[in-house]
């Protein structure tokens, strides 16, 4: 009768949200597995055996990344991204159940999220100034100060007492504009991304059916998300303002649109729903979507469950790193004292290896006499930078970095990559399937075999 109807328009019916609290168990007690004994045990790996090796060879000027103890203790991070007006903010309001309360995120059909909005735990409601949370070190943010006073104004905390914040931090992002010059922003808004990408644990990249066009801004973006595919998910947001033939063109036109983009074997998960708390429109896909959105959620899950295996995985990942940084160093210096001879001018010698390091084999010798992969060897024209503000000069070949008592700095960093984050790893998996992502991509546990080394 029509009269009921007039009573549904004024006030749109609300979803149940059972479905969010069993699949994101938020009504079960503190979690079993107490972390903080992993945690500390990773603390003591890095200090002890990765960071000797990362600061005396200055890694931190080659990749700007600096793991803080902040970072090795942050909870996981879900990174929202996506074009203007898509739901990211109403998405987090959903999730969290935020809506018609005080610290609902600002929504609304124009671009209105203009901040980086990071959403965090804590005992009360309160808003926290990008300053203050760059300023403290026990969070995992105070390297965000390098991009500057203009970005740190664009940024924002909101602390919210949620059982699912316990567990797990959100961060929103200015909606990617086209047409837009980054200057006009006032900060570095692709650096920025940047480095949320590179720490995100799952990136949620969400489109709206209406706004499919792929500009440039989206474009460097996806150029960013490179080797971070098994983090993406692609959301095909408001789902049910669409009849279901539109709807499965918009589907096939999003992944055509992306595919250039993307360019993996395996294509990125989509979810295909509406993610905000009214009810689906009547005669669409309900039983779809809901479905759709209880699969994003154990999704969700999965990464809050996985998250020491992920760290462990994140740490070994950034010692590899740092022990080729190391060798390649190594090398160069070794190379210029081979060089040098008494009535050489340093300078002009250097400059001859840093300019064609190909003729003195440095990256070549490194594949050879350990398990490098190419893949990882950084560019050659990154350490002509380098060199440029480090002199070689300032550098100690690898076999004058031991102590008596503390051992040699590459042996240490070997043992943690091959051995202690391998096993630490082993000790939480216990009645555990470790994740893809820890052990069957960098071959947790095998020792570097030496090929050139007979038996």
């Amino acid at each position: 009768s029509p009269p009921e109807e007039v009573e549904d328009a004024s006030e749109p019916t609300k979803r149940d949200r059972s479905h969010l609290e069993n699949t994101l168990k938020l009504n079960e007690e503190k979690p079993a597995d107490d972390v903080s004994g992993v945690l500390q045990r990773l603390r003591k790996i890095y200090h002890s055996s990765i960071k000797p090796l990362e600061h005396s060879y200055r890694y931190n000027e080659l990749r700007q990344h600096e793991i803080t103890d902040g970072e090795i203790t942050s909870k996981p991070m879900v990174l929202f991204l996506g074009p203007w007006s898509v739901g990211k903010s109403s998405m987090i309001n959903y999730l969290l159940g935020l809506d018609n309360t005080p610290y609902q995120l600002y929504t609304g059909a124009e671009p209105t999220t203009s901040e980086f909005t990071v959403i965090m735990h804590g005992p009360k409601l309160k808003t926290i100034e990008g300053i203050v949370m760059a300023a403290d070190s026990a969070r995992s943010f105070s390297p965000l100060e390098k991009f500057g006073q203009n970005f740190l104004e664009k940024l924002i905390g909101i602390e919210v007492p949620h059982k699912l914040l316990e567990r797990v931090t959100f961060v929103d992002t200015p909606g990617i504009i086209e047409n837009r010059k980054q200057q006009e922003r006032g900060y570095p808004f692709n650096d920025v991304c940047q480095w949320f990408i590179d720490r995100a644990d799952l990136i949620f990249v969400v489109f709206d059916p209406t706004k499919l066009d792929v500009g440039l801004e989206l474009e460097m973006l996806f150029r960013q998300l490179k080797g971070r595919e098994s983090q993406i998910r692609i959301i095909l947001n408001k789902a049910d303002s669409l009849a279901t033939q539109e709807l499965m063109r918009v589907y096939g036109a999003l992944f055509w649109s992306l595919a250039p983009l993307i360019n993996v074997t395996e294509p990125p998960r989509v979810y295909v729903s509406s993610f905000w708390p009214h009810d689906y429109h009547p005669e669409t896909h309900r039983d779809l979507f809901l479905k759709e959105e209880i699969s994003l959620l154990e999704d969700l899950n999965q990464v809050i469950e996985n998250r020491m295996e992920n760290k462990i995985a994140f740490i070994r990942q950034h010692a590899i790193r740092v022990r080729i940084h190391a060798l390649l160093v190594d090398r160069y210096l070794q190379t210029y004292k081979d060089k040098m001879t008494f009535f050489s001018d340093g300078e002009l010698v250097f400059r001859d290896i840093v300019e064609d390091p190909d003729r003195f084999y440095i990256f070549k010798s490194i594949l050879a006499k350990t398990n490098v992969s190419k893949f990882d060897l950084p560019n050659r024209e990154a350490y002509k930078d380098f060199f440029g503000i480090n002199p070689i000069t300032s550098f100690k070949l690898l076999s004058q970095q031991c102590s008596y008592m503390g051992g040699c700095f590459l042996e240490k960093i070997e043992k943690a990559i091959t051995r202690e984050l391998p096993d630490l790893l082993g000790s939480i998996g216990l009645g555990k399937k470790p994740n893809v992502l820890s052990c069957d991509v960098t071959g947790c546990g095998e020792t570097p075999k030496n090929r050139y080394r007979k038996p």
